[in-house]
C-alpha cells in the first residue's frame, strides 16, 4: 500500500516535473528541423510562425499534463488544442467566440490550404510566404510538435521522435539542386544528441526511484519494488547504449540519405508533375532563367498551324503580387468552363479585325497541369482527363492530369487591333482590369523614375506602352542569361527590376517584369504571360511544323487597353517578334497636345498609384507583413495567457524538486527535516487545508491527517509517513541538539534522508488523491503557497526554520 501511494506521488511530482528539459529540447529540435527549409522560403516570417506554433503546441501539451489528463489522453486533447489554435490564427473570425471551429471556419481553412497548395507549386525558390503557405506551415509544424510529443511523452521512444524532425530539414534536398544543406543537418544532429542525452538520464531517474525498497506501514525496509521502466528494449539505465546507438545510427542514415538522395530537377521543362513543391512542371521567373540557362535544350512539343503570324503558347499568367514578387492567385476550378467553349476574351470590341488559325499540338517532353495555348483559344479537342479554363485569363489547366503524352487540336483566332485603336483607347478601366494597376509601395524609386523618364512627351497610354517597350529594346539593353545569375539579381521581383534598370543586362523575365511594372506606375493596367515562343520551323514530309524546345521558353508583358483587352508586347531585344501594332515607326504618334504628357501620369507628378486603387477585394497581405496580421496579436495574446498560466505552476515544481534535492543530500539526520515540514505544509496550502502562521505543527498535521483520512482509502501508510516527518520536525525545533549528533556513518544519513523523501512523496500522494479535482486543478495551476511563502522561498527554506507559515 505503501510503496503504491508513493509511486501515485512520484507519478505526480518527479516525472512531470522532470519533463521540462525533455519539452525543451523538442522544442529546440524542432526549431532547428525546420530552420532546414530557409532554402526554399524568402525572409524570416515564416520561422516565426513556425515557432508560435511550435511553442504553443508543446507548452499546451504540457499543461495537460500538468493539471492531470491521464497520459492515454494527452494526444487527443492536444489535437483538440492545435484545432483551436489554429482556428484563432486563421480562422478569420469565423469561429465560435474566435475559438471553435463552425461550417465557416472549414470554408476559411479550406480555401487557405488551396491557396497555399496552388502558391507553392507556382512559385519559385525562395518562395514569398503567403497566407496560404503560412497556413499549412502552421498546421504542419503543431502536427509535427503533436507527434513528437506523442512520440517522446506519451509512447516513451525520444530516440525515435528525432527521426520525425528529418522531415523539414530533406525536404529541400527534392526540391533544389544543392540538396540538403550540411549546417541544417549538424544544427539536428546536436539537438538530437542533446534529446538522446536527456532521454538517458531520464530513464535513469525513472528506473532510481521505481527500484528504491518499498517501505511498509511501520517504515522498515522492505523487497525491492518491480523495476517497471527496466523491462523493454527500451527500458532501463543500460537503454541509454541503445538509444545513443539508435542516434548514431540515424545521424549516419540522414547524412549519407542527404548525399544518395538526387534532388528533383526544377523548372526543365519537363517537370516533375503534379504535387510537387515548387517547381512542378514549368516554373515562374528564376526557374525559367534555369532552363534557358542549360546547355542542352529538351524537347518540349511540336505543332502544326494554320495561323498567319507564328503564335507564342501561353501556359501561365502572373497577374497579382505576393509581396513584392509576382504570381498567379488562381480562381478556384469552375468545372463548367470546359474546354469544349472557351468565352471571347473580356474587353475585346467587335471592331477589332481577327483572323480564326486551328492548330494541332503534340506534347513530347512538357509534364505540367498547365497547357500550352496559342491565345485566345476558343476551343480545345482530343483532351484526355478534365481540363478547365480559367474566367479571367482563360488558361487552360488540368484536374488529376497533365500535359504528358497528350494530342489536341486547338482553334482561336489572332487578334489586329491597330495602331489608332489602342492610342485612342480611354483610361476608364473596368474593375477586372484596374485590379492589374496594383503596386507595392515598397519598391524601388527608380521603377517610377524611369518609367516618366521614358515615357515623357507621349500623348497616349499607347505611346508610353511602345515608349516602354522601344527603350528595353534598345540599343542600351543587353540580353544575357548569365549575368543576373552572377551579380545576384535573378528573378522577376521589384528588387530584382530596381537592379536590372542599373545593370541594364537580363534575359526575357527582367524586360518583361521591368516593363510590366512601369506600365503600372504610370497607371497602365499589365500582367506577365509565361510560355513558349514560337518554335523553330521544319519541314516533315513536305508540312511546315513548328519544334518548341525548352529554350524556347518565355515571358512577355501584355498590356489592357479599353475596347480592345488584354494586348501582348516585346521588350526582349533577340526574343520573339514585335507585333505590327506595337512598332513606333509604322504607327508615328500625333503632336502632343499641352498637358497630354500627364495623361499616362499619375494623378500626383512623382507619386505612384495608389496602391488601394485598384487593390483586389479580399487580398491579403504577404511576406513580412502577414506576421501582425496572422500571429502577431494573437500569438502574443495567447502566449502571455500560457506564460500566466504556466509559470505559477512550473515554479511551484521547481520548488518542490530543490526540496526534495535537497533533503535526499543531507548531511545530518534532521537536516532535511525544514524542508520536508514546509512542502507538506505547501502542498496542504495549495490543495484548500487551511493553514494559518499562528498554527503549531500538530495543528497542521491533524488538518492533513483530515484530508487524508476523508477519501475513500484512509491511506494509513500515509498517516504513518505523516506522523514520521512531524516527529522529525519537532525534534529539529525543539529538541536540544544531542552531542555528537553528527556523527553517523555517511551511509545511514543518506539513507534516513533518502527515507524522508519518500515520506514527503507518500503524504503529497495521499494528499493529491484525497483532494477533488478542482482542488487539484488550482494547485497546478495557481499554488497560493508561492505568495505565501514570499520570493526568498524559491531559492530554498531557511535551514533549521520551520516554514513561515508553521
Amino acid at each position: 500500500m505503501s510503496s503504491s501511494f508513493a509511486r501515485v506521488a512520484r507519478r505526480r511530482t518527479a516525472p512531470r516535473s522532470a519533463e521540462w528539459p525533455l519539452m525543451l529540447v523538442l522544442l529546440v529540435l524542432l526549431l532547428t528541423g525546420f530552420s532546414g527549409l530557409a532554402p526554399v522560403l524568402r525572409g524570416s516570417a515564416w520561422w516565426w510562425v513556425i515557432a508560435m506554433m511550435a511553442v504553443v503546441t508543446l507548452a499546451a501539451l504540457a499543461a495537460l499534463r500538468r493539471i492531470g489528463v491521464p497520459r492515454p489522453l494527452v494526444p487527443v486533447a492536444g489535437l483538440g488544442v492545435l484545432v483551436v489554435v489554429l482556428t484563432l490564427f486563421f480562422g478569420q473570425g469565423t469561429g465560435l467566440l474566435w475559438l471553435i471551429p463552425t461550417p465557416g471556419t472549414v470554408a476559411v481553412v479550406t480555401t487557405l490550404t488551396e491557396q497555399g497548395v496552388s502558391s507553392i507549386n507556382e512559385q519559385t525558390t525562395p518562395a514569398v510566404l503567403t497566407e496560404g503557405i503560412a497556413f499549412l506551415l502552421a498546421a504542419g509544424a503543431g502536427i509535427l510538435a503533436w507527434l513528437v510529443h506523442l512520440i517522446a511523452v506519451t509512447l516513451r521512444v525520444p530516440a525515435i521522435a528525432g527521426l520525425a524532425v528529418l522531415i523539414p530539414v530533406l525536404i529541400p534536398g527534392l526540391v533544389l539542386s544543392q540538396g540538403v544543406g550540411l549546417v541544417p543537418l549538424v544544427l539536428v544532429g546536436a539537438a538530437y544528441l542533446w534529446l538522446l542525452r536527456i532521454d538517458v538520464r531520464l530513464r535513469q531517474r525513472r528506473s532510481q526511484v521505481e527500484t528504491r525498497p518499498a517501505r511498509d506501514r511501520a517504515g522498515a525496509p522492505g523487497r525491492a519494488a518491480p523495476r517497471v521502466w527496466a523491462s523493454g528494449p527500451w527500458g532501463g539505465p543500460g537503454s541509454g547504449g541503445g538509444s545513443l546507438l539508435l542516434g548514431g545510427v540515424t545521424l549516419v542514415g540522414a547524412l549519407t540519405l542527404s548525399l544518395l538522395v538526387p534532388a528533383v530537377a526544377t523548372g526543365n521543362g519537363v517537370g516533375s508533375g503534379p504535387g510537387s513543391l515548387f517547381g512542378g512542371g514549368v516554373n515562374p521567373m528564376i526557374d525559367l532563367g534555369q532552363d534557358l540557362r542549360r546547355p542542352d535544350a529538351g524537347p518540349a512539343l511540336h505543332y502544326v498551324t494554320t495561323a498567319e503570324n507564328r503564335p507564342y503558347l501561353t501556359l501561365l499568367t502572373l497577374d497579382r503580387f505576393e509581396g513584392t514578387t509576382w504570381t498567379s492567385v488562381e480562381d478556384a476550378v469552375d468545372e463548367s468552363n470546359t474546354v469544349d467553349a472557351i468565352d471571347r476574351p473580356a474587353g475585346l470590341g467587335d471592331d477589332v479585325a481577327t483572323v480564326d488559325f486551328s492548330s494541332s499540338i503534340v506534347i513530347d517532353g512538357v509534364r505540367s497541369t498547365l497547357l500550352p495555348l496559342p491565345m485566345p483559344a476558343t476551343r480545345v479537342n482530343g483532351l484526355t482527363g478534365d481540363w478547365y479554363w480559367n474566367s479571367e485569363t482563360l488558361t487552360v489547366t488540368g484536374v488529376d492530369a497533365t500535359t504528358q503524352g497528350q494530342t489536341y487540336t486547338v482553334s482561336g483566332f489572332e487578334v489586329a487591333p491597330t495602331a489608332e485603336q489602342l492610342r485612342v483607347s480611354s483610361r476608364d478601366y473596368p474593375a477586372d482590369a484596374a485590379a492589374n494597376l496594383e503596386l507595392p509601395e515598397d519598391r524601388p524609386a527608380i521603377i517610377d523614375d524611369t518609367a516618366r523618364a521614358v515615357t515623357a512627351g507621349s500623348a497616349s497610354a499607347y505611346d508610353s506602352a511602345v515608349a516602354l517597350q522601344d527603350f528595353l529594346n534598345g540599343p542600351d539593353f543587353r540580353y544575357d542569361t548569365d549575368a543576373p545569375v552572377e551579380d545576384d539579381y535573378d528573378g522577376g521581383g521589384l528588387g530584382v527590376v530596381g537592379t536590372f534598370l542599373e545593370a541594364k543586362s537580363g534575359y526575357c523575365v527582367h524586360f518583361s517584369s521591368a516593363m510590366a511594372v512601369m506600365a503600372r506606375a504610370l497607371g497602365i493596367p499589365a500582367r506577365i504571360s509565361i510560355g513558349y515562343l514560337p518554335g523553330t520551323r521544319t519541314f516533315d514530309q513536305g508540312i511546315e511544323t513548328f519544334e518548341v524546345d525548352s529554350h524556347d521558353l518565355h515571358a512577355w508583358p501584355e498590356l489592357y487597353f479599353v475596347g480592345v483587352g488584354w494586348v501582348p508586347f516585346e521588350p526582349t531585344p533577340g526574343r520573339g517578334s514585335v507585333p505590327d501594332y506595337a512598332q513606333a515607326s509604322a504607327n508615328p504618334a500625333p503632336s502632343s497636345t499641352p498637358g497630354a504628357a500627364d495623361a499616362t501620369a499619375p494623378a500626383t507628378p512623382g507619386a505612384a498609384v495608389p496602391t488601394d486603387a485598384g487593390a483586389v477585394p479580399g487580398q491579403t497581405p504577404a511576406g513580412d507583413a502577414i506576421i501582425p496580421a496572422i500571429v502577431f496579436w494573437p500569438g502574443t495574446v495567447l502566449l502571455l495567457a500560457l506564460i500566466v498560466v504556466l509559470v505559477p505552476g512550473l515554479l511551484r515544481g521547481w520548488r518542490r524538486r530543490g526540496r526534495l534535492r535537497r533533503i535526499r543530500a543531507g548531511q545530518g539526520a534532521d537536516a532535511g527535516a525544514a524542508d520536508a515540514w514546509t512542502e507538506l505544509t505547501d502542498t496542504a496550502l495549495d490543495l484548500g487545508v487551511p493553514v494559518s502562521r499562528t498554527d503549531t505543527p500538530r495543528e497542521v498535521a491533524r488538518r492533513i491527517a483530515d484530508r487524508i483520512g476523508a477519501s475513500a482509502d484512509p491511506h494509513p501508510a500515509a498517516q504513518a509517513a505523516l506522523e514520521r516527518v512531524l516527529g522529525r520536525f519537532e525534534r529539529l525545533r525543539f529538541a536540544r541538539p544531542a552531542p555528537g549528533g553528527n556523527a553517523a556513518g555517511a551511509g545511514s544519513a543518506v539513507l534516513a534522508e533518502a527515507v524522508l523523501a519518500e515520506d514527503v512523496l507518500l503524504v503529497v500522494g495521499a494528499l493529491l488523491e484525497a483532494s477533488p479535482r478542482v482542488a487539484r486543478l488550482r494547485a497546478a495551476l495557481s499554488p497560493v503557497s508561492l505568495a505565501r511563502s514570499g520570493p526568498r522561498a524559491l531559492f530554498g527554506a531557511a535551514r533549521g526554520r520551520g516554514p513561515s507559515h508553521a
